[in-house]
């Protein structure tokens, strides 16, 4: 196993917002940074609640994972961080959708946290194959 590791870049996903890349692959994975639903085009928070921030954040990861030749359906292990655990059932129909990880979904783990980057309802990372 190749102990090099390279980092990953898309236009189409938002700028990390500090010092740290979108991803990082190494030994076959890709390690996504959380993701939050920033329109990538605007650098702003998407408009609307829990359902539509989820679909932003995979839309986000989506890119950084082709970036690394990768895609979501190759997903591995997500972690799902939530501002309000209320927001479980409407965060998981849209993350249970087949078109993001198709007929076996990856193991998840999803936590209640204190706060967000820019205060937003919903991150996810993800490690995938590459």
């Amino acid at each position: 196993m190749s102990s090099n590791k390279t980092a990953i870049q898309s236009a189409a996903a938002p700028a990390a917002l500090g010092p740290y890349a979108q991803a990082i692959t190494a030994g076959g994975f890709v390690f996504c940074a959380g993701q939050i639903p920033l329109d990538p085009g605007t650098g702003q928070v998407v408009a609307g609640g829990i359902a539509e921030q989820t679909r932003q954040v995979l839309a986000n990861l989506r890119a950084v994972l082709r970036a690394a030749g990768s895609d979501l359906d190759r997903a591995v292990k997500t972690t799902v961080f939530l501002r309000d655990m209320n927001d479980f059932a409407a965060m998981n129909e849209v993350y249970g959708k087949p078109e993001y990880f198709g007929a076996v979904p990856p193991a998840r783990s999803t936590v209640q946290v204190a706060r967000l980057p820019r205060d937003v309802a919903v991150e996810i990372e993800v490690v995938a194959l590459v």
